[in-house]
């Protein structure tokens, strides 16, 4: 049996960083149940009311090989470093010598999306840059 497993964000706006993550990792707005045609026609059955539909966002791997990412509004701002972050894979395969110019031009790629860069690193072998997304949770793309 697989194990499915799912990462979970708390977020200011779920919606908004959930489809930054999306744009990030290829993934899809995750679909609502059958017999649901749209979000909004499940919502409205549920009576969720109109002010609390932000609430929640969740994006999966359209082939189903990743996780799926649940984002959750929570009132509080992120506070300190994250214990736990995402790496983005910009230079696999690549030769090691060509690795921090693929890996630069995706946090360039990622800085357009809403992203920003903290610093570059490089140690036993590897590159990677380290970034924030737009609520400020720390990831790498390497």
């Amino acid at each position: 049996m697989a194990v499915k497993i799912q990462v979970t964000f708390d977020a200011a706006s779920p919606p908004t960083l959930g489809a930054f993550w999306a744009q990030v990792l290829g993934y899809v707005e995750d679909a609502p149940p059958a017999p649901f045609a749209t979000w909004d026609e499940c919502l409205d059955a549920m009576g969720v009311p109109l002010d609390q539909r932000d609430s929640a966002y969740a994006v999966v791997d359209p082939d189903g090989l990743g996780p799926r990412l649940w984002f959750q509004k929570v009132p509080e701002e992120k506070a300190g470093k994250n214990r736990v972050h995402l790496d983005v894979n910009a230079g696999a395969g690549l030769p090691a010598e060509e690795r921090p110019s693929a890996v630069r031009a995706r946090a360039a790629e990622l800085e357009t999306l809403g992203a920003r860069t903290l610093y570059e690193r490089e140690e036993l072998g590897g590159f990677w840059v380290t970034m924030q997304d737009p609520e400020g949770n720390e990831f790498c793309v390497q």
